[in-house]
């Protein structure tokens, strides 16, 4: 059965284009329909319509894209491919990426709702140069040879796994399919990859590019479907021997549950947060608050490091709250597509209905709404920007990841306080620290259990610096030089050049 295919015309002021490309399962190269016929709409989170239908996979197409990895893994890629070759490929598809860079973009704010100026600026600079950093390391894949007498060579080699698999968020659709592609390929991997059903526009268009690119068939493979098939599929697959997962912390249980449960595969998660924004009585007034801004309402607060713990220290508390408030205020909620916009609608009526129970269950416990906390307009998943006063520890928007435009400013006096507050999560993937005394800065910013903690910024990300979480907030680090132990095996292997039995 034919694959479907999406046409579209952008028809805005920042950009006008139409695009057209297939939406079916992409397996060995080709698109097709999945192998039960049925397809899954994307539905639009600016007005709730209907934009197109995709492919929805099953059990059996994960099958077809485990054999077709396997066969180009066995015949075309691996180490059958010198690195230098797969660098290559590599930088074509960023190319490719920088060619058609705003219609990615547009994808993007088309089924995710983020605005198209941010997607430009943050999703599609880093994804693109992503795939640039991993193709340099492609041909930089080495291991050791180790002294241990003049008798024996000993050296170690890192292969790749073969077959992994891969499921990606609907948060930053492209952004993440980026950092996995980008390792994994560099390190010789072949791959089954899941993308979100609500956002999987720009991984199908992606795949076109793949192809263009001229990496062999079977080497990328994308099955859309839904978690519960398509993904414990890829979970809990005999031939996949690693999984890597970015999303909520309840899902990589699951995931986690189901690698132990089939083959034991290696598995990277990098997943929820609940980060710590700390802000003491020394910082700079307006880089503090302009910073936490955009600590929780960046990407409409779905962003799994967003600063939604906002600790001010009680000499500037009512100053940083004022000054918050009123650039809170400030934040346009539009159209994604016009050059103003700042906040786009959440990314689903799921998502938008878990927001909104968390900003009922803050009121219900008695917190206090500063500002915000309804929703915008009549159509479409928006809520407008959101700030609560008055919390207490145990409250569910203190210790629950809300992944929407939430934040709580609560108060502290002394360091130790704060320290303890900003620890007191089962989560460790972010924090950051506001002041003027950078010795402090530091000092503080490794007392914190976190696995980025950031002084003075948030939300600082590159391609060359590795992120990942403490405790609850994953296994494993993406990015950098790190993420390639995520995909390879470690051999050592032992010559005997003397020694006589």
């Amino acid at each position: 059965m034919a694959s479907p295919v999406f046409t579209h015309d952008f028809d805005y002021e920042t950009f006008k284009h139409k695009v057209s490309f297939p939406t079916g399962i992409f397996i060995g190269g080709k698109f097709s329909a999945g192998s039960d016929g049925t397809t899954i709409d994307v539905i639009s989170p600016t007005n709730g319509k209907v934009i197109t239908s995709i492919a929805e996979g099953t059990a059996k197409d994960v099958d077809r894209a485990v054999q077709a990895a396997k066969h180009a893994y066995e015949h075309s890629w691996g180490l059958r491919v010198p690195g230098a070759e797969r660098g290559i490929l590599l930088t074509k598809l960023a190319d490719l990426m920088q060619t058609h860079y705003d219609e990615l973009a547009a994808l993007e704010a088309l089924d995710n709702g983020k605005t198209f100026s941010w997607a430009k600026a943050a999703d599609l600079n880093m994804s693109v140069a992503t795939i640039r950093y991993y193709a340099g390391w492609a041909d930089k894949i080495h291991g050791q040879v180790i002294e241990t007498s003049e008798d024996k060579l000993a050296y170690t080699r890192h292969e790749p796994f073969g077959v992994v698999g891969q499921i990606i968020p609907w948060n930053f659709p492209l952004m993440m399919m980026s950092w996995k592609l980008g390792p994994a390929l560099a390190t010789g991997n072949c791959i089954v990859l899941k993308p979100s059903e609500f956002t999987p526009l720009s991984a199908l268009r992606m795949c076109s590019l793949i192809n263009e690119a001229g990496f062999p068939p079977g080497v990328v493979n994308v099955v859309t479907g839904y978690g519960d098939t398509v993904g414990s599929a890829i979970a809990s697959h005999m031939s996949i021997d690693k999984v890597a997962f970015t999303g909520s912390t309840l899902v990589g249980r699951k995931i986690m549950e189901a690698a132990a449960k089939s083959n034991l595969k290696n598995v990277t998660l990098e997943l929820g947060g609940k980060s710590p924004n700390i802000v003491f009585d020394d910082a700079d007034l307006e880089m503090a608050v302009n910073w936490s801004a955009h600590g929780i309402f960046w990407n409409h607060g779905q962003c799994c490091c967003a600063g939604s713990r906002i600790f001010v220290q009680a000499g500037i508390y009512d100053k940083f709250l004022a000054a918050f408030t009123a650039k809170t205020a400030s934040l346009k909620l539009g159209d994604p597509f016009a050059h103003d916009s700042y906040q786009g609608p959440q990314v689903s009526q799921v998502q938008f209905d878990r927001i909104m129970s968390f900003i009922d269950s803050g009121k219900q416990q008695g917190a206090t709404v500063h500002l915000g906390g309804e929703r915008h307009g009549t159509e479409g998943y928006w809520i407008q920007p959101t700030i609560f006063t008055d919390t207490k520890p145990d409250m569910r928007i203190v210790q629950e990841e809300i992944f929407g435009p939430v934040g709580v400013v609560i108060r502290f006096e002394s360091e130790e306080d704060v320290l303890t507050a900003a620890n007191d999560t089962l989560y460790g993937l972010a924090a950051a620290v506001f002041t003027r005394d950078i010795t402090r800065g530091i000092q503080f910013a490794h007392r914190l259990q976190a696995g980025t903690a950031w002084i003075n910024c948030v939300n600082q990300l590159h391609p060359n610096v590795p992120f990942g979480g403490y405790k609850q907030s994953g296994v494993g680090r993406e990015l950098g030089e790190y993420a390639l132990n995520n995909y390879t095996n470690v051999k050592s292997v032992h010559v005997n050049l003397g020694h006589v039995m």
